[in-house]
């Protein structure tokens, strides 16, 4: 894959500044060069559900596609990987920041096998739920890849499956934009980001990302 342009997210400290463009729901800046992203991303959606609300919370669906940076599917965005996910009988975009506009521009990246936290899994968007990457025992100073922007967009594409259940929790501005969740890394207040893949099975995997400046 070719690196797309500098992260759409600011990141101040440990806190997110606000955030514009992909992370707020709106299409980001495509890259100009071709990837090869392979079949996962062959039947992107053109047109998306409402299901999300202004909220953090956990989305669980049936992955469609996984669309890597820069992949010329509908709202293309050069340095965020989009997970489309089908629920309630729409498509819902997962958008995923891979690089920090500042500083050190690679995310850092881990796994986890752990349970699916209640509610059990069921197809939908969840709202008003918590999640903390300290309460599951992970902090900054240990167990983290450095990775660029395509060899964390390698990763995820990897580990996500076609056809099967996801869940992932993040957030949603709602109203016009509740085709789409972000922010999916450490936030902090309770609203941290992950990805579950598997989250049915006896072993779910669980996909964490942060930032070189977030200390927690």
């Amino acid at each position: 894959m070719r690196r797309g342009v500098l992260a759409l997210l600011v990141l101040t400290g440990c806190e997110l500044a606000p955030a514009p463009a992909e992370d707020a729901g709106v299409e980001g800046v495509p890259d100009a060069g071709p990837v090869d992203a392979g079949h996962k991303a062959d039947a992107c959606a053109a047109t998306f559900g409402t299901a999300f609300t202004n909220a953090f919370g956990r989305a669980d669906g049936t992955v469609t596609a996984v669309v890597p940076p820069a992949w010329q599917c509908p709202l293309p965005n050069g340095d965020h990987l989009v997970i489309q996910v089908s629920i309630d009988g729409g498509v819902q975009r997962l958008v995923v920041n891979l690089q920090s506009s500042f500083g050190d521009p690679n995310v850092r990246f881990r796994t986890l096998t752990a349970p699916l936290p209640s509610p059990v899994y069921e197809e939908g968007w969840h709202p008003g739920l918590a999640l903390d990457y300290p309460s599951l025992g992970l902090h900054s100073d240990a167990g983290w890849e450095p990775l660029s922007l395509e060899q964390v967009a390698a990763r995820v594409y990897d580990a996500i499956p076609l056809g099967a259940p996801l869940s992932v929790y993040s957030t949603s501005s709602g109203g016009a934009y509740a085709a789409s969740a972000h922010l999916i890394h450490r936030n902090g207040r309770q609203n941290d980001g992950a990805i579950i893949v598997d989250p049915l099975g006896a072993n779910p995997t669980w996909l964490f990302f942060h930032f070189a400046n977030q200390a927690f």
